[in-house]
């Protein structure tokens, strides 16, 4: 079914639509306006619309807010519109606002803690999230002009061992595009129902922490110093875990997905036609060094080192072309 004669069956035909920004996958997203209503059109070819409105209806079993689904065809999806207000553009306007979003963010992170995931989840262990980085080789070094060498199974390995020895037993629903742009300010609301989430239909079954390392490592903006400090304490005041036990999970974890990100949007530069994801690898790369210099990450250093370069502007400039 084409999505005109979707909106037709669902009672939007006639409707004015306004394509939206994307994300970094094949979907697309319009906002439908008919009158005073207003709804997002999903176009999905992939059709993760099952996943999505299942992961959706768990978010507000839970007790948080997930956009409703208003009718469902394969690879298309009609949502609930929660509006412009998105964290990044909200701070963007009034940057004081910023610590106390994110701990509104953080306190969702702490309502999925203590709720168990739903079922039928993929699980990321260990060997999963260090598999993960795959296209740091694959995309990111071809990129910069290197060929993979032998090295890139030791680094693998090794981090695979790190996050096994660090990670807590526990796993929860993880929604891993958790971030500024992905969460909407719905201030008429209560509590943890004032942050609208988006794009979760990836979402896995995994370790505490993730989602955290997805806000404060934020490939798309610069979070401050003074937010990340005052988000991290809001987490281990509200979890009661020890600052101790953390940190060492959140580099391991920072520098599994940002590796892996480095991966995706060289790809996403270079075979999806969007350079504008060239923009944003010196910032994830700030986040990887950031988290080598752990303590934790003490005999992981070298081998990254050794293998991957710094994104200079030269060397993004000549993988550009």
């Amino acid at each position: 079914m084409n999505h005109e004669a979707f909106l037709k069956r669902s009672g939007w035909a006639g409707a004015t639509q306004h394509p939206l920004a994307g994300d970094a996958s094949v979907r697309r997203y319009i906002r439908l306006c008919s009158g005073p209503k207003r709804a997002v059109l999903m176009i999905d070819p992939q059709d993760d619309t099952a996943r999505f409105a299942r992961i959706a209806a768990h978010l507000e079993l839970i007790g948080l807010s997930a956009p409703k689904v208003l009718a469902r065809s394969e690879g298309l999806m009609l949502l609930e519109d929660f509006g412009n207000a998105q964290f990044a553009r909200v701070i963007a306007q009034d940057p004081a606002m910023e610590i106390s979003l994110y701990q509104a963010a953080t306190d969702v992170l702490c309502r999925l803690e203590r709720r168990s995931p739903p079922d039928g989840l993929n699980t990321a262990t260990p060997e999963v999230l260090g598999q993960m980085i795959e296209p740091a080789f694959t995309h990111y070094l071809p990129l910069m002009g290197i060929a993979p060498g032998g090295k890139c199974d030791a680094i693998i390995t090794c981090l695979t061992d790190l996050i096994a020895r660090h990670l807590p037993d526990q796993t929860l629903l993880v929604l891993r595009d958790f971030h500024a742009e992905n969460m909407i300010w719905l201030p008429d609301r209560q509590g943890v129902l004032r942050v609208g989430l988006l794009d979760f239909q990836d979402a896995l079954e995994g370790p505490p922490i993730y989602d955290l390392v997805s806000m404060l490592q934020d490939a798309r903006r610069d979070v401050s110093k003074a937010c990340h400090a005052a988000t991290l304490r809001h987490y281990l005041g509200a979890t009661g875990r020890l600052e101790e036990d953390v940190l060492p999970v959140f580099h391991l974890l920072g520098l599994q997905r940002n590796l892996r990100i480095l991966g995706i949007f060289a790809r996403l530069a270079q075979e999806r036609g969007k350079p504008g994801y060239l923009a944003l690898i010196p910032r994830v790369w700030g986040h990887v060094e950031a988290s080598l210099a752990a303590p934790v990450a003490r005999d992981l250093e070298p081998l990254v080192r050794a293998v991957f370069p710094a994104p200079t502007p030269d060397r993004l400039k000549m993988g550009a072309t």
